[in-house]
């Protein structure tokens, strides 16, 4: 046990459970009993409460861990997360702020509710709503992926059931915070989560490297390291096998993080199309701070960190390479803030993604299927349920479940939720694809998707299906016909699919329009994507 760390870290959550509960009064609108204002704040958050809530979200514990630990186990295809967070805000700058106002004029919570009101189809919007679902899940799982390898360091986690009781009354506590405040928790306690965050990694990007000669003697060990193994793919460059991986999983990860339900959850809570334009010219100094973290992976390396082995599988857990390389090299009360800035992180992303998994099932499915005359109380209450069971879920896959098992789910949700993309991105300038087109492109990029997966083995941890993303475009057949011969280059699966997607869906659109077969009913029109924060018609609908 590390008493000190454990200290500072139950110091710090205690704030934060604090502060969750205090959010409730915070900014508080008329009551938390409708959906708008316990699912997306109100939708009045200003530019530097947007700015640390969507950062919050989208740069989650997990990617605080596993990017680290990805370098230290394969070098330079850890990167591909800068990259891909780069060219994230330009794809998305006009996209979103159509989304803000069409949403913000029709009342629209989530995604589907936008593609319900653009094609009047309920089945289309049912297959984005369980579609986000899914993809949302095991998100929410890796989250306490984070928080137990930081639990493991301190010595809390042991094997069995039992061993798990400090991640489950972090949940409990983070369910209880949720249920009563919504999304006002998550963005009060997302400016402690920066906070602490961006403390300890310029802390550390200066102090550590001095250790082990500055950055070229870190650089040097990690070589080194990738020189004695016998995996071609590893190293502090990329080789000619895994280019077009890395290319391609920065891009379809790009297309797929604002696709994902809890990010579309920060954007619509916003107060207008200001905010979003300036934070998404702000957020890549998350960046930054992700380049700068990424490098501890090496750091790692040089240290001679040993990660934790894991009592459930025998096996040695890397998700715990930073927290041990902190609590290694700095003071124990310095390792106790560390700790509690992962820690702190797994609950923001957390909470945001339950939320956003709860509006789904509130407006898209129980409103829509169980209860059309469902009043906003009504839908306040089943959403505040929903989001208990959505926590409680992702407590049972790292509860009995390999927390492995979870990593390869998240890999198939990012496919997922790619397959969305017509429905939700495209249609946000054009109804050209049909409603079948889509419906035909979603079912076999997700069936080839999944099928892709399923054929990818991990000889490093024994597995013969689902073990990554990365598929030879030798495994690549059409019909019997392999295109790329016997090729050992790599490609992301998310974008074979989501391209045999769209593929799909304009052949299908093509001859659906050729027969004329209906479209659906638009509730928008062309205006409505372009109101802001100052128009008197949203002026309107606010103060209704």
């Amino acid at each position: 046990m590390r008493w000190t760390e454990l200290v500072v870290f139950t110091v710090l959550f205690l704030l934060v459970t604090v502060l969750g509960f205090f959010a409730a009064k915070w900014k508080q609108g008329g009551t938390l009993e409708h959906l708008d204002e316990w699912g997306l704040g109100g939708r009045k958050f200003g530019s530097w409460i947007t700015w640390f809530l969507v950062g919050g979200d989208l740069y989650t514990a997990y990617t605080f861990v596993a990017v680290p630990a990805l370098m230290f186990g394969a070098g330079a295809m850890g990167f591909y997360a800068l990259p891909y967070t780069i060219i994230l805000y330009p794809i998305v700058f006009l996209p979103l702020v159509r989304m803000w106002s069409v949403s913000r004029v029709h009342g629209y919570v989530t995604p589907a509710d936008f593609v319900r009101g653009r094609y009047g189809s309920h089945w289309l919007a049912l297959i984005v709503a369980i579609t986000g679902i899914l993809a949302t899940m095991p998100y929410i799982a890796l989250q306490l992926v984070g928080l137990e390898a930081v639990l493991r360091t301190m010595g809390l986690n042991g094997g069995g059931v039992l061993g798990h009781l400090p991640l489950f009354i972090a949940f409990v506590v983070l369910a209880l915070y949720t249920y009563q405040s919504g999304l006002r928790a998550p963005a009060l306690i997302a400016f402690v989560k920066d906070g602490l965050i961006y403390l300890v990694i310029i802390v550390a990007v200066i102090y550590l490297p001095s250790k082990f000669g500055g950055w070229g003697g870190v650089f040097s060990d990690a070589q080194a390291k990738f020189d004695k193994t016998d995996v071609l793919s590893d190293g502090t460059l990329l080789t000619a096998n895994n280019q077009l991986q890395y290319m391609t999983l920065a891009l379809g990860s790009a297309l797929a993080l604002f696709l994902y339900p809890h990010s579309l959850t920060g954007i619509l809570a916003s107060r207008g199309r200001k905010v979003i334009k300036r934070n998404m010219v702000a957020l890549p100094a998350y960046s930054l701070l992700l380049g700068l973290l990424a490098l501890l992976g090496y750091v790692a390396i040089s240290a001679g960190v040993k990660p934790i082995t894991n009592q459930a599988t025998g096996r040695p857990d890397t998700n715990t390479i930073v927290p041990v390389l902190f609590g290694q090299e700095f003071p124990p009360w310095f390792a106790g803030i560390a700790f509690a800035a992962i820690g702190i992180g797994a609950l923001v992303p957390a909470a945001i993604m339950s939320i956003a998994a709860a509006n789904l099932w509130t407006r898209n499915i129980y409103k829509e299927y169980i209860k059309k005359d469902a009043t906003p109380k009504e839908e306040a209450k089943q959403a505040k349920l929903a989001s208990l069971v959505v926590k409680f879920g992702a407590v049972a896959f790292i509860l009995f479940i390999d927390p492995q098992f979870s990593i390869d789910l998240q890999l198939i949700g990012g496919v997922m939720i790619l397959q969305t993309l017509p429905a939700v991105a495209i249609a946000l300038y054009t109804r050209w694809f049909h409603v079948w087109g889509m419906i035909a492109g979603w079912v076999i990029g997700m069936g080839w998707g999944m099928y892709l997966l399923y054929t990818i083995p991990n000889a490093a941890a024994n597995k013969a299906h689902f073990g990554g993303s990365a598929l030879p475009l030798g495994k690549l057949s059409l019909l019997g016909w392999h295109p790329f011969g016997a090729s050992t280059v790599q490609i992301y699966v998310g974008i074979v699919a989501v391209v045999a997607n769209l593929l799909v869906a304009v052949v299908v659109t093509l001859i659906a329009h050729q027969r004329k077969v209906p479209n659906g009913t638009d509730q928008t029109n062309a205006a409505d994507y372009h109101v802001d924060e100052d128009s008197p018609r949203v002026k309107a609908i606010a103060a209704h």
